[in-house]
């Protein structure tokens, strides 16, 4: 494994604090290799049926997923040191003759049949002194630029260095570079692409870097801020706003904002870039009860793209199905979710939402280096919506505590052009997940 690492000011100032922090740390601290190790198995099982009505036939997929993650904990001294380990297993239920393709499974190789079962593993050096951490290998990311997720059977995973800070109160000072990414349904690791431009035969970014804080200083209030780099691709900005406040024991209201710009860099593998996207949303929670309304808003002629198969995307009309994340796109969500504790069921939650959006696509380039998909001279007022059902619960005690179950349906229905990126759809999973803490 070659990993390039430009040193950026933020890098170089965590660097500095490690260093600080290294002279005052109490070898105490550490809870010492085996003593701090964990390793815990989730082993979970997928369905997704994705019934795309103009289409003869529909992607069903399901799958056996097992994933097994080790931490150790860190040797004793001024620098502790540690290693992590994963390993993942997916295993074919269902899936082929036609029917894959819904990024549960790999994709075919041209026969229509996913393979039986596909694999992967890795492994991470770890280094810590005192609130600063550093470590170089396979990791799992999730933050507002850079986000593996769990959003389907296996998660997806990246290659590189990560350097984190706690050194002050209510802050976390984070940042480092990623070179490679194994995707959800993938064994193998590749370059990091984005989900929604085409990159040319051969063009590729060879990193991407980022650095962030995030600050939860007072009660409720949380902010956090953001800047990523996808060589030769763009450069990223994020910034989100979240506040609760309880009027009393029975009610709060809670508003919150996410906001991105994206803008063109280096050879523009993908063109000219200059994207504005943000949302907006204001939640009333009354006892078990809550209703929240959202609004979202793209402001440029490319849509808000993000990395590969990532849930990067911080945004709150980010649905089951769609984005809502479109050229011109303007939407808004009206979601109602209760959990069912209020009624003597604890674990049993439940979400229904109602999402729209208009899209104007004859702005698009049709010469895009990148989006040129996305032109439809007709789709000046296409339009979509989605209705999502989620339904979840998770065992609260006994054997079989912590096993979660989760059902989520999803309807996507577009027109005046809307069709040119995507067709009507029906979408149903089942997702069974049981984990196990081995030790």
């Amino acid at each position: 494994m070659s990993i390039t690492l430009k040193l950026s000011p933020l890098f170089i100032a965590m660097a500095v604090t490690m260093a600080a922090n290294a002279q005052a740390a109490d070898d105490s601290s550490h809870e010492g290799f085996v003593e701090g190790a964990y390793f815990n198995l989730n082993a979970r099982n997928y369905y997704m049926n994705r019934n795309r009505q103009q289409h003869t036939d529909d992607n069903i997929e399901w799958g056996q997923g097992l994933i097994g993650i080790f931490e150790s904990g860190y040797t004793q001294g001024t620098l502790g040191f540690g290693v992590d380990a994963n390993a993942m297993l997916g295993l074919k239920l269902d899936g082929g003759g036609g029917t894959d393709g819904s990024s549960i499974l790999p994709i075919s190789d041209g026969n229509g049949k996913a393979p039986g079962s596909f694999s992967s593993g890795g492994g991470t050096l770890k280094m810590r002194a005192l609130d600063t951490e550093l470590k170089a290998g396979d990791l799992f990311l999730n933050n507002p630029v850079i986000a593996g997720g769990m959003s389907r059977m296996l998660p997806q995973t990246f290659r590189g260095v990560s350097l984190t800070n706690h050194s002050f109160d209510g802050w976390l000072i984070d940042g480092g570079q990623a070179s490679f990414t194994k995707l959800y349904n993938q064994s193998g690791h590749q370059r990091i692409g984005t989900s929604n431009g085409t990159l040319a035969d051969g063009d590729k970014s060879q990193h991407l870097n980022w650095a962030g804080v995030a600050w939860s200083g007072l009660p409720s209030l949380t902010s956090s801020l953001y800047a990523s780099e996808l060589k030769d691709i763009w450069n990223q900005y994020y910034y989100d706003l979240d506040y609760t406040y309880a009027v009393n024991e029975l009610i709060s209201l809670n508003p919150g904002l996410h906001y991105y710009h994206t803008q063109d860099t280096g050879d523009a593998l993908l063109g000219k870039i200059d994207n504005n996207t943000y949302s907006l949303h204001f939640t009333v929670g009354i006892g078990y009860h809550s209703v929240t309304a959202a609004y979202q808003r793209v402001n440029g002629n490319t849509p808000f793209d993000h990395i590969s198969q990532g849930d990067s995307i911080f945004l709150d009309n980010s649905q089951q199905y769609s984005d809502f994340n479109g050229p011109n796109e303007r939407s808004w969500k009206l979601k109602y979710a209760y959990d069912f504790a209020g009624i003597g069921v604890p674990g049993l939650t439940s979400a229904v939402s109602y999402s729209r959006g208009t899209l104007d696509l004859n702005k698009v380039d049709p010469n895009s280096r990148g989006y040129a998909n996305f032109y439809n001279a007709e789709g000046k007022n296409a339009k979509h919506w989605e209705r999502d059902v989620d339904l979840k619960y998770v065992v609260q005690g006994g054997t079989a505590k912590d096993l979660a179950i989760r059902l989520q349906w999803a309807t996507n229905r577009g027109g005046n052009g809307y069709g040119a990126l995507d067709t009507d759809t029906d979408e149903y999973r089942v997702i069974v997940d049981y984990p196990l803490n081995v030790f």
